[in-house]
């Protein structure tokens, strides 16, 4: 069990790309959010003036409730999905097992608050079932999609990892880019499961930082128990009440259906040119080159912006991450001038 996190744990990829850069790093799908949530931002402006209303805050709840067939006491509202990661410490776990290669946010938040964990490092093809968490972990991070592999795991498998005295929380930051949102248990309410949500990617806004949680109401309160008042401003109360109206979720469906086939093309692109591309399913690609650091700073020269994966524990050095974007083509002509 570690105490401490490793010096790669806060990285991330807006870190790689540069004014200018045509960015794979960075997993949010659009340049800024769509007009109509711009117009509804742009609305509240004025109000600025004021803190943030408990009204809004309701209002926000009661939407999220609504849109996952929840109640509002099991919604917590978020400044973005990771500081989900950061209240953690506030269930007052023990010993931590944290499903890896992942997300590496809870590693770090975990070691600032002086919690023990451990990783639990999936094999190749990264699937759950291939993973073995040690029984007295009393908490259990897993992504669903997992980030950076984009592999989703069974529901069934996730739920498997539930144990008397457990928590066991899904960080499905990415879930609403999978048509249907296939295999989340984010309308599920089971006493002992938190399911972290992010509307930053799929809506750009990075900038605002908006998500939620869900779960039980008594671990929503230990976990936020120690926050400051007004933890989300004006803004973000209404982002989150705008993205999670029934319109908005059925654009993003779409949108979901788009990013799959987009998806595919791409992959079938980075294999024509040799790259060895793991299954998945997320909007973005995880693939392995002859060597990672020569292909990263070749396409840097380039202006293409990829993830490195060496900060990801379980990815040796060969492992490169590409959001799925319209331009990969770019991406994949610049990648076979060193494959070929």
């Amino acid at each position: 069990m570690a105490s401490q996190s490793r010096p790669g744990a806060r990285y991330h990829g807006d870190q790689a790309a540069g004014p200018g850069m045509l960015d794979f790093a960075v997993n949010v799908r659009a340049d800024q959010p769509p007009s109509w949530l711009v117009d509804r931002l742009t609305a509240r402006m004025a109000d600025l003036g004021s803190y943030p209303s408990e009204a809004d805050e309701q209002r926000a709840r009661a939407a999220v409730a609504a849109r996952h067939s929840r109640s509002v006491d099991e919604v917590a509202l978020l400044a973005g999905g990771a500081e989900g990661f950061a209240l953690l410490a506030g269930l007052r776990p023990r010993s931590a097992a944290l499903i890896a290669p992942s997300f590496t946010e809870p590693e770090a938040a975990l070691a600032a608050a002086g919690v023990a964990f451990g990783h639990v490092v999936l094999p190749p093809p990264y699937h759950l079932s291939d993973g073995a968490v040690p029984d007295d972990a009393d908490l259990v991070v897993v992504g669903n999609p997992t980030n950076p592999t984009s592999v989703l795991h069974p529901r069934e498998q996730i739920t498997a990892l539930r144990r008397p005295g457990r928590i066991v929380v899904v960080d499905e930051a990415f879930a609403d880019a999978i048509p249907g949102e296939a295999e989340s248990l984010a309308a599920e309410a089971l006493p002992d499961v938190v399911v972290l949500r992010s509307l930053t990617k799929t809506w750009a806004l990075a900038g605002l930082r908006v998500g939620y949680a869900l779960g039980p109401a008594e671990l929503l309160d230990r976990m936020t128990a120690r926050r400051p008042h007004w933890p989300l401003g004006t803004l973000q109360l209404e982002a989150i009440a705008a993205c999670s109206a029934a319109e908005a979720v059925a654009e993003a469906e779409r949108g979901a259906q788009r990013l799959r086939l987009l998806r595919a093309e791409m992959a079938d692109g980075l294999t024509s040119i040799g790259v060895d591309v793991v299954d998945g399913c997320a909007p973005f690609v995880l693939f392995a080159v002859e060597d990672a650091e020569l292909m990263r700073k070749h396409l840097d020269g380039k202006g293409i912006a990829l993830r490195r994966c060496d900060t990801f524990v379980g990815l040796e050095g060969q492992f490169l991450r590409a959001a799925v974007r319209r331009e990969w083509p770019m991406l994949v002509e610049a990648m076979a001038e060193v494959t070929r």
